[in-house]
């Protein structure tokens, strides 16, 4: 029996002794490119460098992190691959973005062994898992509007007492905002969604870059509600803003992806950071810090009443359907 327990017990050590190895191997490989990641990406830039300092303490690489809009990652990336000149290992962005990317070879296949972690509907086939789902909605500045006098449904941001309050990016150029307002008929029927999309831009909203610019005005109640992400409502409430956010009950939102670069200067290190990113530390990190609604399994963001948000995803758009709505739009949304 003993003997029994012996074999076990080596063949066991065996399976994670190869898998430590090989990891020590990537890392290994990674520090002789130069001991460095590069990342482009539209995460926070407080919960990127959290999850940076926690790779550099785990595996001695550095992370060098940007951060910008999800249209301004994916622009910045495909102008350095069109001029020859890739300098990023890592993006980290919306699915429709990464999806575009993919199809024009700037991003290449790699099966993490972190994604175990993920349930098997989270998973693309080339991208790897959905790593997180970002849920828009309406935020407001609860000193500044009393919740019993917020709205309750998108079609009350119309309503004469809202107008000269709503702020939201411009879907003229903000890629996720386009998405968001072309997918509406998911939640509200299209003959809803199409009178919604005009009367919200007769009111004509505020329009910003992105949604952190929308949620900073409506914590200063320069504009006190927004359309943007409601995880917002956690992140800065931490640092005593007082937000809050509308229970819709449906929301749309884009599941977000990390991915390999096609032509990586840093491959190895790339991988070892892809690894750590997926894996139980980084997305508890991600769920704590900027209060993500992130998909690997048992992890939920401290968010009030986070049970009752019924994800709906976005659809997807190619660059035409971008093209298309944008135009459209631009005739709508006026600054």
């Amino acid at each position: 029996m003993n003997k029994l327990v012996s074999i076990l017990a080596s063949f066991v050590f065996f399976l994670f002794g190869t898998a430590f190895a090989q990891d020590a191997k990537l890392i290994e490989a990674a520090k002789k490119e130069g001991g460095k990641v590069v990342v482009y990406g539209s995460l926070d830039s407080d919960t990127g460098d959290a999850i940076g300092n926690a790779f550099l303490r785990k595996t001695g690489i550095k992370l060098d992190y940007w951060r910008a809009s999800s249209t301004k990652v994916m622009d910045r990336a495909s102008s350095e691959y069109r001029a020859g000149k890739p300098l990023f290992d890592v993006l980290i962005n919306n699915a429709t973005p990464m999806q575009i990317l993919l199809k024009d070879g700037m991003l290449t296949k790699y099966n993490s062994p972190s994604a175990k972690g993920f349930s098997k509907d989270v998973i693309d086939p080339n991208l790897g898992p959905r790593y997180r789902n970002v849920v828009i909605g309406i935020i407001y500045n609860k000193e500044a509007i009393k919740p019993s006098e917020a709205p309750k449904t998108l079609e009350d941001l119309v309503k004469p007492q809202y107008k000269g309050k709503v702020v939201m990016p411009d879907p003229k150029q903000h890629t996720t905002t386009t998405q968001w307002l072309a997918s509406l008929h998911k939640i509200m029927g299209k003959d809803k969604a199409d009178k919604f999309i005009h009367d919200l831009g007769a009111t004509k909203p505020a329009l910003v870059e992105s949604y952190i610019p929308a949620a900073e005005r409506v914590i200063t109640a320069e504009t006190p509600i927004a359309i943007a992400f409601v995880r917002y409502v956690y992140l800065y409430g931490q640092k005593g803003a007082p937000l809050d956010y509308v229970r819709l009950g449906k929301m749309l939102g884009d599941g977000h992806h990390v991915a390999l670069g096609s032509k990586a200067p840093n491959p190895n290190a790339g991988k070892a950071f892809i690894d750590f990113f997926l894996n139980d530390e980084s997305m508890d990190l991600m769920s704590k810090i900027g209060g993500e609604f992130v998909n690997r399994k048992g992890i939920k963001p401290p968010l009030p009443a986070v049970d009752k948000i019924q994800f709906v995803e976005m659809l997807e758009l190619d660059k035409d359907g971008y093209a298309e709505k944008a135009k459209e739009y631009d005739k709508l949304f006026v600054r």
